[in-house]
């Protein structure tokens, strides 16, 4: 049985920011979190409705005020003040609750990596600013509350933590200037990410809406997991593209050439990288690049 942790001391900052992320199911961790909140509450840094969310799950210590809140379509509080371990943490629950609720290729291989290096130590830090997260990241989250609730609310949690980046493996004139400028993506768990993990990585990519991601291939076995929609795919130069919603897992084997047409939607993804994570990927020349970058998708 978990021990009870202690109260949050008020007038701790530190501690206090803390304590309002407390893990879940914890013995007590319900009473912290609203003893945290109500801290928070009174320096008017938490409102009144989300101080009522804090006091409903402090009933039961499994309940999540966050997921609460986005429910209610209401901003986690505080995010800057929670601890960064806990938020990348949380995230990564979330992550793996959504997972859990997929059939299909690869998704069990995946499932048995994020158990394997999920719980290892997390070393967040700030992360410097990225103007493709900057500016689709919101719309992105916009689209994925009014179905995923708890998932949008522990990215836009963790937003200051996630260390967005550009691939830059790709020479520019091969990928398209396009794809270059308007991609971005946050490992969480992997080599030099929050959560270390030997040659498997996961993590968030980001591109902005009607960008072509051109036809390429990696050794890496991988899962692409939309969480926005609609977007195009094909799985080798000159075949048809398919149109699929958000929420339908993509599975490419090893070597196995594939193309992302992305849609009005900016497309937000967990995207997995079970083994070879280290081999770099590389572009498969099409002569029907401008004609695919010039198409633009309905919602």
């Amino acid at each position: 049985m978990s021990r009870p942790l202690p109260p949050a001391r008020p007038g701790e900052g530190d501690e206090a920011g803390a304590a309002l992320a407390a893990p879940l199911g914890l013995a007590g961790s319900g009473r912290v979190r609203y003893a945290a909140a109500m801290h928070f509450h009174q320096q008017g840094r938490i409102s009144d409705a989300a101080l009522e969310a804090y006091r409903v799950c402090s009933a039961r210590d499994g309940d999540d005020p966050v997921r609460m809140l986005a429910e209610l379509g209401l901003a986690p509080p505080l995010a800057d003040v929670q601890a960064p371990d806990a938020l990348i943490g949380a995230l990564v629950d979330e992550i793996a609750l959504y997972l859990a609720g997929f059939d299909g290729p690869g998704l069990d291989e995946c499932r048995r990596g994020l158990a394997r290096w999920r719980t290892g130590p997390v070393t967040a830090t700030p992360a410097g600013p990225n103007p493709v997260a900057g500016d689709w990241l919101g719309p992105a989250l916009a689209d994925l509350r009014s179905r995923h609730p708890g998932l949008a609310a522990a990215i836009a949690g963790a937003e200051a933590h996630l260390p967005w980046q550009t691939y830059d493996g790709y020479a520019p004139e091969a990928a398209g200037a396009a794809f270059a400028e308007g991609h971005a993506y946050a490992p969480l768990i992997g080599e030099g990410a929050a959560i270390p993990a030997s040659d498997w990585d996961l993590g968030l990519f980001l591109v902005r809406p009607h960008v072509l991601y051109r036809d390429h291939s990696h050794a890496a076995p991988e899962l692409y997991a939309p969480l926005t929609g609609p977007h195009g795919w094909r799985f080798g130069p000159g075949t048809p593209l398919a149109i699929l919603p958000a929420d339908r897992p993509v599975w490419n084997p090893p070597h196995r050439p594939h193309l992302t047409k992305v849609g009005p939607v900016p497309f937000l993804c967990i995207y997995i990288w079970t083994r070879a994570a280290n081999a770099p990927a590389r572009i498969l020349p099409a002569s029907d690049w401008p004609a695919l970058e010039a198409l633009r998708l309905e919602a």
